[in-house]
């Protein structure tokens, strides 16, 4: 990135701002937070507001069953777009006042199911005449025979042990029962019913209206959205412009990348604009582009989850890249399911847009590692390979479940390894070689340690000559990583240091690499949940005759391993990336908080 600092004179400034809007690639420096203007709070609601339409017409057009494309955008400023919007939003509250109108109707007519189908007018009329018609309710074993002798009592029904009756009584007559007064709607049964359908009518209408507005006006918000997108970019702009010589001086800073720079420098110098390159200082908080090769490029998303990097770091997509996807894999651990993810990836990307195909190519990569895994395991869709005949001869280059919790330890030995590597790097970068010493010291420890109990435990034997190479490689980091380890202070400070970050490393490691067990026990689950589908398949469909079985058999596998695919997708997803965030990101001593670089140019 380089640093740019802008001077105007305040009469050019709107043309300049529309020339650097026009290039496009300049990251306006933020010095003032949006929450302190109200102007511009107004801006981001009008967009929310905008924004929320858009993704509610998208879903409508969607789900339309015939092919009607959204018609064009029309030409509308902002006020007339504006007005589109609230009449739209009334429509949305028409619709949400019926429906708790509706709520209200379905809620009296279970009530009024129980007493019945009676007019209403019919109890006011009798009222004029002078008689008095109560409802009423109460315990069954409470109701009294008597009470229809005293208040012209009679039972309409008995419902869940409760009694529901009415009294007729003349003129003010007291009525003096135990028993709870019923509050009744305003309407009858009949007359509920008929409002019911109304409701639902009024509804079906709002959402036609609805379904031809998102035809009508989808392209015509999306315009909208662009022009406030500009209006409040614009405004942005202005303020976090600085004012100075009696206002007559419009100052502002801003980022571009470098391959931006020579065509900047030639267009500002072509239009007569004063500009000066400045110094990086430690303070400023740089904006972010991230630049990877076409493979890791399909892995920033992931970055992006967590946290863009800040600019004195190195990006860690790259080094995450191939991790995720093996840990993908082994989470996932079925060949076939493995296989449904790469053909279901490869047809899709024949039919979506541009924008999802990047992810599509993600999980073509993840479906073809879960391919590999699966069949270094030896499970495609539950089956284990082991057990067929036709594989038997293949059985000594399959990984068993023992080996694969130790294939689970050793990459997560590599894996921390690695990051703990690309950590000391980072320091060197940052700070210099002499505050990275320590750092890469804990890596060569480690490594020796590693190799000299690590490669025994797994039958590897290592020449008596190589084990005190090893161990004095380890003595030497160990006196590098105590007592170097803060370059610059006391030899006792360092030592005590050193102490501390000897503990926090050794008791962190041990911690972090049983969490690599987790790509065991996640895949062996996946796996043997597919066995037991296939095994309920078979035991449960076995006095079924050929056909019936059939479709059963078939009914159980796709249902199970549905379920059981569903799962391994999300625990695949999750898994890798609290690896990736909390082991690797740790030991990487990865930092983030980056900005992303957005330039100001139109929408």
């Amino acid at each position: 990135m380089r640093k740019y600092a802008f001077m105007v004179y305040h009469k050019e400034y709107t043309q300049f701002l529309s020339d650097l809007r026009g290039l496009g690639v300049v990251h306006v420096k933020e010095t003032k937070s949006i929450a302190d203007f109200d102007d511009l709070q107004k801006m981001v609601a009008e967009r929310k507001r905008v924004d929320t339409l858009i993704r509610l017409f998208e879903k409508l057009n969607g789900e339309r069953k015939d092919v009607q494309s959204p018609e064009p955008a029309r030409d509308t400023d902002k006020t007339e777009g504006m007005a589109l919007v609230q009449a739209i939003e009334n429509v949305q509250e028409e619709k949400a006042k019926l429906t708790v109108r509706k709520q209200a109707v379905l809620k009296d007519l279970d009530y009024m199911e129980i007493w019945g189908d009676f007019e209403m007018e019919t109890v006011r009329r009798l009222k004029q005449s002078g008689y008095v018609v109560s409802f009423f309710s109460c315990p069954t074993s409470k109701y009294e025979p008597s009470w229809a002798e005293e208040y012209n009592a009679f039972l309409v029904n008995n419902f869940q042990s409760v009694s529901y009756f009415v009294t007729v009584t003349k003129g003010e007559q007291a009525i003096d029962i135990d028993a709870e007064r019923a509050k009744m709607p305003e309407m009858g049964l009949a007359e509920l019913h008929r409002e019911y359908e109304a409701i639902n009518e009024s509804i079906r209408r709002n959402d036609e209206r609805m379904q031809l507005l998102a035809v009508a006006e989808c392209n015509t918000l999306k315009e909208l959205d662009k022009k406030l997108e500009d209006e409040f970019n614009l405004a942005n702009v202005l303020v976090q412009s600085d004012k100075h010589a009696a206002d007559k001086l419009m100052f502002l800073e801003g980022w571009t990348t470098v391959d931006h720079v020579q065509n900047l420098e030639k267009e500002l110098d072509a239009k007569g604009y004063f500009f000066r390159q400045l110094e990086i200082q430690d303070e400023d908080k740089v904006p972010i582009k991230l630049k990877n090769n076409k493979y890791a490029k399909l892995y920033e998303p992931i970055t992006n989850m967590y946290s863009l990097p800040n600019y004195g770091e190195l990006d860690p997509t790259p080094f995450l890249a191939p991790f995720f996807m093996l840990f993908f894999g082994l989470c996932f651990g079925d060949g076939g399911y493995g296989l449904i993810i790469l053909l279901l990836c490869t047809l899709l990307k024949k039919k979506v847009s541009d924008s999802m195909k990047p992810y599509l190519s993600l999980f073509q990569w993840l479906g073809g590692m879960t391919v590999i895994v699966g069949a270094l395991t030896g499970s495609f869709f539950g089956i284990a390979l082991v057990d067929l005949p036709q594989f038997q001869a293949l059985k000594d280059y399959i990984l068993s479940s023992d080996n694969l919790m130790t294939l689970s330890v050793i990459i997560g030995i590599v894996h921390i390894l690695y990051a703990k590597t690309i950590g000391a790097y980072k320091i060197k970068l940052q700070r210099g070689l002499k505050y990275s010493i320590a750092s890469f010291a804990w890596v060569f420890i480690i490594a020796a340690m590693i190799c000299i109990f690590g490669l025994p435990a797994l039958d590897v034997h290592i020449p008596d000559r190589a084990v005190y190479i090893l161990y004095g490689i380890a003595a030497v980091g160990g006196v590098v990583a105590l007592f170097y380890n803060s370059p610059g202070k006391n030899i006792i400070l360092n030592f005590f240091s050193g102490l501390w970050n000897t503990y926090n490393t050794v008791f962190g490691l041990l911690g972090d690499v049983l969490s690599y067990i987790r790509l065991f026990a996640v895949g062996l689950t996946g796996t043997i949940l597919g066995g037991v589908f296939n095994s309920l398949a078979i035991s449960m469909t076995e006095s079924l005759p050929g056909a019936a079985r059939f479709i059963a058999m078939l009914l159980i596998l796709l249902v199970g391993h549905g379920l059981n695919f569903g799962l391994c997708m999300i625990s695949s997803l999750v898994h890798p990336i609290r690896l990736i965030f909390v082991e690797y990101y740790k030991n990487s001593d990865f930092e983030g908080g980056g900005t992303a670089y957005v330039p100001f140019k139109k929408a």
